[in-house]
């Protein structure tokens, strides 16, 4: 652990910030100014006590029951995806090869791997000059700092209401991911046509989950 806040205000709370840095991301250094004690760390973590709330932003673990189950300190993630769509890794990627909803999502971690309940969420449609993944990327970044920048008193001072996720959703592993995949800063259209066709076989199973999904959210 690594203390980057030393001067601290009168309403600060002890916050853990999992994963990335400074310099990876300016949610750090929004709530530095805020006045909160902030810790940094991006390794395994067995322990949360004496922190008041923990923050995942880009952090590769998963967290052992005993994190997410103490509740003086409850871990909120932030993921680049409309939950329950695209739990798991790349979901930038999946949310365009499914034909699912793109979005981001801030939500309570628990046992699950992205299926926590959501705190905030928003949609996110793409401009016509967002063309590549890596574009499709940077703009899902900057929408979920935006929406933890508009909503961090609230999430610092767990003063939320959480809603739990509705429908089965869809989860992806990183074996999942096409080996075929030719790299993020294709052109989105172009790439998932090129996989269409290329997997064959695979994409009318595809759609059948597609399917399934969509009744299971509309039986609901």
């Amino acid at each position: 652990m690594k203390q980057l806040s030393d001067k601290v205000g009168t309403a600060a709370r002890k916050v853990l910030f999992l994963g990335y840095n400074q310099k990876q991301t300016k949610l750090i250094e929004a709530l530095i100014s805020d006045g909160h004690e902030v810790w940094h760390c991006d390794h395994k973590i067995t322990c949360t006590d004496g922190y008041d709330i923990a923050i995942s932003f880009g952090y590769k673990y998963i967290l052992k029951e005993n994190v997410v189950n103490n509740n003086s300190c409850p871990v909120v993630n932030l993921h680049i995806s409309y939950l329950p769509y695209n739990r798991g890794c790349h979901p930038n990627f999946w949310s365009f090869f499914d034909g699912t909803p793109s979005g981001v999502t801030i939500h309570l971690v628990d046992k699950g791997i992205d299926t926590g309940d959501i705190l905030f969420q928003k949609y996110v449609n793409f401009s016509v000059e967002e063309k590549t993944f890596s574009q499709a990327y940077k703009r899902l970044v900057s929408e979920i700092e935006a929406l933890f920048i508009k909503n961090k008193e609230s999430i610092i001072s767990k003063n939320f209401k959480a809603t739990p996720q509705r429908g089965k959703g869809t989860y992806h592993e990183l074996a999942n991911f096409p080996k075929e995949f030719g790299g993020w800063d294709l052109v989105v259209s172009d790439e998932i046509d090129r996989l269409d066709n290329l997997l064959g076989g695979q994409i009318d199973q595809k759609l059948k989950v597609i399917d399934e999904i969509k009744k299971s959210a509309e039986s609901e």
